[in-house]
C-alpha cells in the first residue's frame, strides 16, 4: 500500500465527484474518447496495447454507477500524514506539506467552472524569472479531464504524464487520417516507427518547454488584463460563443507576449509545426494573418511575419480584451452581443 494511500483516495474521490458533475459537458464522441484514455491510465494499459470494446464497456458501466452515487456529494478535505486535514483548494498549504515528500498537488477550475484535481509524483521544482514551475511525473489521482498544464498565480504546473498521453492521442489521430497538416509535420520530425516510447519522451520534453512558455504568457496576459476581473467575467458568463471567443483572445495575447517569442528563439521546426497544429478553430478564425505567417515560414523558412504578428498582437489583443471586459463591467450579461461583435470584427 502506498504510504499516502488515504490522501490518494481522498483526491481521487474529489476527482470522481467533479467528473460526476461534469460528464455531461462533452459530446458523446468526445466523452467516449476521454473515457477510453482514462481507462488506459487507470488500468495501466500501454499505448500500443489494443483496447477491446468489452473491456472498456464493462468498466464504463461500473464507473458511471460510481458517479451516480457521488454527483450530489461535497468535496472532501485532504488528510496529510501528521498535519491534519486541508481544504482541497488550498494548493499553497497542501504543496508546502507535500513537495518535500516528492509529491505535487493542484486544484483549480477549468472551462465552465469545472473543478480540476490531480496528485502526482514531483519530478522537478524550478524557479524561473519569478515563477515556480512544478513538473509532475507519474499521476496518482486525476480527473477524466487532464490538461497537461495550468497556472495559478506565479505557479505553473506541468503534467508530463498527461502530456505524453495527449501527444499519443494526436499521433494516433494523424496515423488514422494521414493528411499533410502542421500536426502531421510535427509528428514526422520524430521516429515513432522505430520506438514509440523514446519518440514520445523526446517530443514531450520539447513540448513541455513550450507549454511552460504558454502558461507564463497566461500569467503575463492576466497582469495586462486584470486577472481577477477577467476570471470573474468568465465565471459569470453563460456557456456561449462569446465565452469561446474571449478565451481565444486571451490565448492570443499570452502567445504574443511570451510563447511566440520563445518559439522563435528556440528555432525548433517540430515545435513550430506543433504549435500551429494545435490552434483551436476559434483562434484560427480570429487570427487568419497568423496562419498566413506560418504558411510563409513553412514555404520559405522566414520567421519575420510571425515575429511581426506577435509584436502587433501584444497591443491588439490587449486592447480587444480590455474593451470586452469594460463592456461586461458596464452591462453584465447583456453585453454578450456587443462582445461577440467586437471580437468578430478582428
Amino acid at each position: 500500500m502506498h504510504q499516502h494511500h488515504d490522501l490518494i483516495q481522498a483526491v481521487q474521490r474529489n476527482c470522481h465527484i467533479a467528473d460526476a458533475r461534469h460528464a455531461g459537458d462533452y459530446t458523446l464522441c468526445v466523452y467516449l474518447l476521454k473515457m477510453r484514455e482514462f481507462y488506459r491510465w487507470e488500468q495501466g494499459v500501454g499505448f500500443q496495447q489494443v483496447l477491446t470494446s468489452d473491456d472498456v464497456g464493462d468498466w464504463l458501466t461500473q464507473r458511471e454507477a460510481v458517479w451516480d452515487a457521488l454527483d450530489e456529494q461535497a468535496f472532501v478535505p485532504l488528510p496529510i500524514n501528521g498535519s491534519g486535514e486541508y481544504d482541497p483548494f488550498d494548493n499553497e498549504a497542501i504543496n508546502a506539506q507535500l513537495n518535500g515528500h516528492g509529491l505535487v498537488y493542484s486544484a483549480g477550475y477549468g472551462r465552465r467552472c469545472r473543478p480540476l484535481f490531480f496528485l502526482a509524483e514531483l519530478e522537478q521544482k524550478i524557479e524561473h524569472d519569478g515563477y515556480t514551475i512544478l513538473v509532475a511525473g507519474r499521476e496518482l489521482a486525476r480527473d477524466v479531464e487532464a490538461p497537461p498544464a495550468m497556472n495559478q498565480g506565479k505557479h505553473v504546473f506541468i503534467r508530463r504524464e498527461s502530456l505524453r498521453r495527449l501527444l499519443w492521442e494526436k499521433v494516433e489521430e494523424w496515423r488514422w487520417n494521414g493528411i499533410d497538416s502542421p500536426l502531421g509535420r510535427a509528428i514526422a520530425c520524430y521516429d515513432f516507427d522505430a520506438d514509440v516510447e523514446a519518440a514520445l519522451d523526446v517530443m514531450a520534453a520539447a513540448e513541455a518547454d513550450m507549454i511552460v512558455a504558454h502558461e507564463i504568457g497566461e500569467v503575463k496576459a492576466g497582469q495586462v488584463l486584470g486577472d481577477a476581473a477577467w476570471q470573474q467575467m468568465l465565471f459569470a458568463l453563460p456557456p456561449s460563443h462569446a465565452d469561446i471567443m474571449l478565451r481565444a483572445v486571451r490565448d492570443h495575447l499570452a502567445d504574443a507576449l511570451y510563447t511566440i517569442p520563445e518559439l522563435l528563439a528556440r528555432d525548433n521546426p517540430a515545435s513550430m509545426h506543433f504549435y500551429f497544429g494545435n490552434l483551436t478553430a476559434m483562434r484560427k478564425k480570429l487570427a487568419p494573418q497568423l496562419l498566413e505567417a506560418y504558411q510563409h515560414w513553412h514555404e520559405t523558412g522566414d520567421t519575420q511575419k510571425i515575429a511581426a504578428w506577435a509584436e502587433w498582437g501584444k497591443v491588439h489583443w490587449a486592447e480587444m480584451g480590455s474593451t470586452a471586459l469594460s463592456l461586461f463591467q458596464q452591462q453584465g450579461g447583456d453585453a454578450l452581443p456587443e462582445i461577440e461583435a467586437l471580437m468578430g470584427s478582428g
